[in-house]
């Protein structure tokens, strides 16, 4: 299984989707996915260097939006990583529907808590955090 995610410029998860192949079609449904739920076309799109991002851009006609390879899409690849820590401590997924299910489950929960601290001092960060916290703990009692 294969994990796509897409991550805006400042690191909150946008979308997150599951799928068996790595190919045009897949990549496809997830820029329709996102294009669809978002409302407007970015600025740019910025990827790894796989051959299905620039084919499935292609077919939307933002071929000319496109920037792959460096290090560009290092925010992408780090914002995998609570998701790798967990799959190591689940023992990997046992199948892609309960994989997505979790998955765009932890998207909503890691925007809440996510925070840019390189930009932000100490004392707010911990306002934050207790703001997050109390709406963590709102939503949780309501449900």
């Amino acid at each position: 299984m294969y994990l796509w995610r897409t991550v805006d410029s400042e690191g909150e998860v946008l979308d997150v989707l599951v799928q068996s192949r790595r190919n045009k079609k897949a990549a496809l449904k997830l820029m329709r996915k996102l294009l669809k739920s978002r409302g407007f076309v970015p600025d740019q799109v910025i990827t790894d260097k796989l051959p299905s991002y620039g084919a499935a851009l292609h077919d939307l006609g933002m071929s000319c939006r496109h920037i792959s390879g460096g290090r560009s899409n290092n925010r992408a690849e780090n914002s995998h990583l609570p998701i790798r820590q967990r799959e190591r401590t689940m023992q990997r997924f046992k199948s892609a529907g309960s994989a997505q299910r979790y998955l765009s489950t932890h998207a909503a929960v890691y925007n809440v808590f996510y925070f840019q601290r390189h930009l932000i001092s100490r004392k707010i960060l911990r306002q934050f955090r207790t703001n997050a916290s109390e709406q963590w703990n709102l939503v949780t009692t309501a449900a």
